[in-house]
């Protein structure tokens, strides 16, 4: 008796089940790509640390063969479910006094939004006999590099990814799975065309940035990026702390001016929950300066340990909000000058060495006579630099 036919095998998973676990769970878009690895994006990371772009930033750039292949997180990996979720939100009111800002994807937690619809789509894959990883913001993956190839976007010439009617508000993530598209019922071609580039002509985030950061279309040189130079130990560069302006903690400026972003459907991912982004909390978008450098160190660090402190180190922080202060404050005000006494007398040589800058540029050079004789070179390098008054600040070119 010969072999009966059952006909062809079908799977027991559809992909738009996976799909619509991860947007139960507070994804706002999904797509899915091969997982071969990610040659051009090793490429462009190897290029640019050989040119020093990367700065002191390590991230994918420490091992580019490792965070362009996702075989590496899982082996025998086939497939990448690629989640976004949407993170803008309009500005809260500016509180009064001197206040600093904060970039828009820490106003609320949208990283643990993201991360949970990842992993609902994971659990999903692993319930089926899959095995499956989430990944997201860390050194393991390429994360725009993967969100492109799945057709999620364009590269901006601010090298973020530019969702099509939405902008690049977006955290992004992936699902790494040794599921194949014969596992999955109702998947679509794992290898969607690109999203044709939107920028065009347009240029105004290489223009708008503050430092000139964006040195070429979609490469960005991390020692001029003032995100990445908030996130740094040392001194602060000083050609850039009049740049800085108001900023503690990343900056959105090369996103404000896109004009994608200021679209008014700009909150409403294709097909997703845009509209359903939770408000940020208005504590988390602007900083009182005076709070801040009055606060003990373990207060700083349960405000603001979610943020990256270079080695949790409430120095570092201290020294952000002190150049800002020198851009935002009046020295005139009594409150003002005791947080600058306090900085002077700091036992951090760097909290004290910014404060030395800070005073000068807010005409209170008395307050530096308290450091005159300090034997830290880091402060007696800002003693012997030459100020940089706040009514004659030119822009930092």
């Amino acid at each position: 008796m010969g072999l009966r036919d059952h006909g062809p095998v079908v799977p027991a998973l559809r992909y738009p089940e996976v799909v619509a676990a991860g947007r139960a769970a507070g994804l706002d878009l999904v797509g899915v790509c091969d997982a071969r690895p990610f040659t051009d994006a090793q490429r462009v990371l190897e290029e640019r640390r050989a040119a020093g772009l990367n700065g002191s930033m390590a991230f994918t750039y420490r091992n580019p063969a490792r965070s362009s292949d996702p075989s590496q997180a899982l082996p025998g990996a086939r497939l990448l479910l690629v989640g976004a979720c949407s993170y803008h939100r309009d500005p809260p009111p500016r509180p009064a006094g001197p206040t600093a800002r904060v970039a828009r994807y820490v106003w609320a937690d949208d990283q643990a939004r993201l991360l949970a619809g990842l992993g609902a789509m994971r659990d999903v894959l692993k319930a089926a006999g899959h095995r499956a990883t989430a990944l997201s913001d860390q050194n393991h993956l390429v994360d725009r590099a993967v969100a492109h190839r799945a057709g999620l976007g364009w590269y901006g010439k601010n090298a973020n990814l530019l969702v099509p009617g939405s902008g690049s508000w977006f955290v992004l993530g992936a699902v790494v799975t040794d599921a194949g598209p014969d596992d999955l019922a109702e998947l679509a071609d794992p290898r969607p065309e690109p999203v044709a580039d939107g920028c065009g002509t347009c240029r105004r985030c290489i223009d708008a940035c503050p430092t000139g950061a964006i040195v070429a279309p979609g490469v960005v040189d991390a020692r001029r990026c003032l995100s990445w130079t908030l996130q740094t130990t040392g001194s602060f560069p000083v050609e850039h702390r009049v740049a800085v302006g108001d900023r503690i903690y990343g900056c959105d400026e090369c996103q404000d001016v896109c004009p994608p972003n200021r679209l008014e459907v700009r909150r409403a991912a294709p097909g997703g929950s845009g509209d359903d982004v939770p408000e940020g909390d208005p504590e988390r978008a602007w900083v009182p300066l005076l709070d801040l450098l009055a606060a003990s160190d373990e207060e700083l660090l349960a405000r603001h340990g979610r943020w990256y402190i270079p080695d949790r180190d409430p120095a570092n922080l201290r020294r952000n909000a002190l150049v800002v202060l020198a851009n935002v404050a009046d020295g005139r005000d009594p409150a003002v000058r005791r947080a600058l006494a306090g900085a002077l007398a700091h036992p951090a040589a760097i909290v004290r060495a910014h404060a030395v800058w800070s005073a000068r540029r807010l005409g209170c050079d008395d307050l530096v006579d308290a450091v005159a004789d300090d034997p830290d070179e880091t402060v007696r390098i800002e003693l012997d630099r030459p100020a940089v008054p706040l009514a004659t600040t030119p822009r930092d070119p």
